[in-house]
């Protein structure tokens, strides 16, 4: 059993920067793809970026060239490096893995971009 959590969010002015981490309490090793999805009040939850057991990742259109998804396999951690931020990116996000079996999500954290 593995379990996701996250940390980094907050509040914070547009044009800032955050960095979200999500610590697995197991190895992230054998996690096929690992990613943060995000989901703002009154809408669905929407993947933001991926990445690969193998480092390919995929981005958002809304979040390319703003944000850095990283994964760090000794430290069983992911992290989504959010630069220029702005208000629409006002969300929960959250961690997500999947490995052969199924699939793990965290609980959740929140990043406000308000002045």
């Amino acid at each position: 059993q593995v379990q996701l959590v996250e940390s980094g969010g907050g509040l914070v002015q547009p044009g800032g920067s955050l960095r979200l981490s999500c610590a697995a309490s197991g190895s992230i090793f054998s996690m096929v793809v690992m990613g943060w999805f995000r989901q703002a009040p009154g809408k669905q939850r929407e993947l933001v970026a991926r990445i690969t057991s193998g480092d390919v990742t995929n981005y958002a259109d809304s979040v390319k060239g703003r944000f850095t998804i990283s994964r760090d396999n000794a430290k069983n951690t992911v992290y989504l490096q959010m630069n220029s931020l702005k208000p629409e990116d006002t969300a929960v996000y959250y961690c997500n893995a999947i490995n052969s079996v199924r699939t793990y999500w965290g609980q959740g954290t929140q990043v406000t971009v308000s002045s």
